[in-house]
């Protein structure tokens, strides 16, 4: 607990994003160190000018005692990049610094998560748009997927509710602090998703929903997600931002066809046209994803230990580059016998996968 109050500090501090955050971890070792470093050698370390005038502020106005009180107060969980329960899917992004250092929640998250989709569409939706939004994510959550969404006006409520109603896992992100809920109207609904799954931000306590902060929103979306389905959209809808995002992420894109005549459906179809995945139901994006035995996976891996020291040094390793065992073995100074121990757990575990004989990659 003494450390994480200095990555929130760090995240209090506008211009300290993931980069930089990797550059000050590096540079000093602990964020404790960066946050009581000397202004030179925060400069040393990589800090311009206007970075290092926000970090030095921050550090004046800030009790980060108090603000750890005022998380708690509120139920809200950080999570960082240290932690094992940070989001996998989010960990694993190449290069790493597409993933927020610091996420902030309320409700919980479990292994069943890495098993998720993202399902966004207009905020002006049609009947139609509400129909097929609804029918899919109740459908998918019921199949065991979680349903990821930003709880937005529109299809994104729509799908939040679908998931709630199926009894299925939902997580709403939203370009706010979790103090200002937006839109307020959707306090009851974030209350829903909470009791079924979790409500998440990238931003400190006291941020307003400021148009700047919907694509980092977006690209958070897709990133918790194996893939992102754009039910309905128009030219200049958000929900094809997120669809872009997952491109960049290695995510799969999927869109519902509409009536070509329909503005709303323009942005869908032409997502279509440009090779995103036309899906008339459920089955089609389960099939894509090879998502069928997902319920089975879940309960085989719940069932599985917590990682281990080994396993968690194996890990930090490996990335999406194929490496051999031997060179494991150097970069991890363990016995070989517990490098290939550690892999098999976390292949079992879904964690790793292995490419050719002796070479393996994070999964």
């Amino acid at each position: 607990m003494s450390e994480r109050k200095y990555w929130i500090g760090l995240n209090l501090a506008k211009g300290i994003g993931p980069v930089r955050f990797r550059q000050l971890h590096e540079f000093f070792g602990t964020l404790r160190d960066a946050w009581e470093a000397e202004p030179a050698e925060l400069e040393a370390a990589g800090l311009d000018r206007r970075a290092l005038r926000s970090l030095l502020e921050t550090r004046t106005r800030v009790d980060l005692d108090a603000e750890l009180a005022r998380l708690d107060k509120l139920g809200i969980a950080v999570l960082t990049w240290d932690d094992e329960e940070y989001p996998p899917m989010l960990g694993a992004l190449r290069p790493v610094d597409q993933a927020p250092p610091v996420l902030y929640l309320r409700g919980t998250l479990t292994s069943s998560d890495e098993w998720a989709l993202a399902v966004v569409g207009t905020r002006r939706a049609t009947p139609y748009g509400r129909q097929v939004t609804h029918q899919l994510a109740r459908e998918l959550a019921a199949s065991g997927l979680t349903v990821v969404s930003g709880l937005a006006r529109g299809l994104d409520a729509e799908a939040h509710s679908a998931a709630v109603a199926a009894g299925g896992r939902t997580l709403a992100v939203l370009a706010s602090g979790l103090d200002v809920l937006y839109p307020p109207e959707h306090r009851q609904l974030a209350a829903d998703v909470m009791q079924c799954g979790a409500v998440i931000s990238m931003f400190p306590l006291g941020t307003m929903p400021a148009p700047a902060n919907f694509s980092a929103r977006n690209r958070l979306i897709s990133g918790l997600a194996r893939g992102v389905l754009v039910t309905e959209a128009g030219d200049k809808s958000g929900a094809l931002i997120t669809a872009r995002h997952a491109l960049e992420q290695g995510r799969e894109v999927f869109a519902v066809p509409g009536n070509i005549t329909a503005q709303g459906s323009t942005g869908t179809n032409r997502l279509i046209q440009d090779g995103a995945h036309p899906v008339l139901s459920a089955q089609d994006v389960l099939d894509v994803l090879k998502l069928e035995h997902v319920a089975a996976y879940t309960s085989a891996r719940e069932q599985l230990p917590a990682m281990g020291d080994d396993e968690r040094a194996v890990l930090a390793q490996l990335s999406a580059e194929p490496l051999h065992v031997d060179e494991l073995v150097n970069h991890v100074r363990l016995p070989v016998s517990a490098v290939n121990s550690a892999l098999v757990t976390l292949e079992l575990k879904g964690m790793v996968r292995r490419v050719s004989t002796l070479m393996y990659v994070r999964a």
